[in-house]
């Protein structure tokens, strides 16, 4: 393929509506189009202190590594991964998702531990991110819901990343692991006459949010990405001891990583 980096770029973008789980203000970014039908925090509301949540090293040992999926795939060091930062990538098409992935707010610190990892399978394709973000409950419900908001509401979203590499991908909803109430899409375009490809779902485990992209050109079947999907869910439910869907946090210490 002769766009590698706009690929990138432009798959790095779709999840970031996902990855940006976390900050407080998340949910105002896509105030105009949510609208205020959602409720506020209360401001009495107890935040977890830092302590509490897991910790960053305990975040990244729950991650999917490139053992989990196969021989043939690598873990792309975090300076190859290129974020909207480094690649502008104007959105159009949907506003309350168009928000979040146009906004990009810093994330790490004791407060939202967090972690993240890119995996490519032979000439990056297909492409696994995994993120999670540890952050008080309330909080964390907030904004999971806004996003899982902006990924129902939308139906087509255009990414720009220069002249020629325009593309607009159709969006539709799907299940991606066991639960059927965990938030995902697929998204269909054509980049360059390549075919793209891309499934994003989002999930949580107590008070972390789970971000899954599964990207791939030249191809649109859904098992490979369902099965790494359900292999990620997996590996953070026996990680940290918190099952998929559950909003509580968890009773016990996460047990450390598991192999």
């Amino acid at each position: 393929m002769s766009h590698p980096r706009t690929l990138h770029a432009l798959t790095a973008a779709v999840v970031v509506a996902a990855v940006t789980l976390g900050p407080a203000h998340l949910a105002a970014a896509a105030a105009p189009a949510a609208s205020a039908a959602a409720p506020a925090v209360p401001a009495v509301a107890r935040a977890v202190p830092a302590q509490d949540l897991p910790s960053v090293d305990q975040l990244r040992s729950a991650l999917l590594t490139a053992a989990d999926l196969g021989p043939d795939y690598t873990e792309a060091p975090s300076s190859e991964s290129p974020g909207p930062e480094e690649n502008p990538t104007p959105v159009s098409g949907c506003d309350a998702l168009s928000a979040l992935i146009n906004m990009r707010t810093g994330q790490n610190g004791p407060a939202t531990p967090h972690a993240e990892v890119e995996l490519d399978g032979p000439d990056g394709n297909p492409m696994v991110t995994q993120s999670l973000t540890a952050e008080d409950p309330a909080k964390l419900t907030s904004d999971f819901n806004t996003v899982s908001d902006a990924l129902k509401s939308c139906h087509s979203i255009t990414f720009n990343a220069g002249t020629e590499d325009t593309v607009t991908f159709t969006v539709s909803p799907v299940a991606l692991g066991d639960r059927q109430d965990a938030p995902a899409v697929r998204l269909d375009g054509t980049l360059a006459g390549v075919q793209l490809n891309a499934f994003v779902g989002i999930e949580r485990f107590g008070d972390v949010g789970m971000a899954f992209g599964f990207f791939q050109r030249q191809g649109a079947d859904s098992q490979l990405a369902s099965l790494q999907y359900r292999t990620a869910v997996a590996k953070v439910e026996r990680t940290l001891g918190v099952a998929a869907g559950s909003t509580a946090p968890a009773t016990a210490s996460p047990t450390g990583s598991v192999v």
